[in-house]
């Protein structure tokens, strides 16, 4: 059943989808790690001094990895899945949300404490992985709807094929630099 969820989803609405997001899209899906995408926008737009991407840590509820998430992973029956809600920002501009459950078994012990005490994104702490992303669902939701313009869930699998992280981002205008929607 995983070896399904792992295909490649269609992408629906891309044609309604302004340019920006469409580019966001396209960006992301070509890279390995969302947060280099966002770190080069960051840079390339000058939207902070200096231009750096921070994971600002949301604390609250926990959401459990639940069957679907466990089987992206390939975690076995017990398994320890962690849990980590982050906003990247650039400065004082959120660009993504995201929900990322991943398996600490499989980074280190210096990774794994990095990602429990720093404010540095998951994919520049587990970059020494190698990694690369399967993305299995693109959205686009209705601009009017909400501050999100396009929504990714993607795993992350080491360069050995090892799912490691499921990833659900959603992100912000500022992220493809796409104004307020019309009214």
């Amino acid at each position: 059943a995983a070896a399904l969820l792992l295909a490649e989803t269609p992408v629906a609405g891309t044609a309604q989808a302004p340019a920006a997001v469409q580019a966001l899209n396209a960006d992301l899906l070509a890279h390995a790690s969302a947060t280099e995408v966002l770190q080069r926008r960051c840079t390339d737009r000058h939207l902070a001094d200096p231009p750096v991407i921070r994971a600002i840590r949301v604390r609250g509820a926990d959401k459990v990895a639940d069957a679907q998430v466990r089987a992206l992973l390939r975690a076995s029956p017990g398994e320890i899945v962690r849990y980590r809600h982050v906003r990247l920002v650039c400065g004082a501009r959120v660009l993504s949300d995201a929900d990322n459950w991943y398996r600490p078994a499989r980074l280190t012990a210096d990774m794994n404490r990095r990602l429990d005490t720093t404010d540095t994104p998951f994919g520049a702490v587990v970059r020494p992985l190698d990694f690369h992303r399967r993305t299995i669902a693109v959205a686009f939701p209705d601009r009017a709807s909400g501050p999100y313009i396009l929504r990714h869930r993607a795993v992350l699998v080491t360069a050995a094929g090892v799912p490691f992280s499921v990833v659900e981002e959603r992100y912000t205008r500022e992220a493809a630099g796409v104004t307020a929607p019309d009214r």
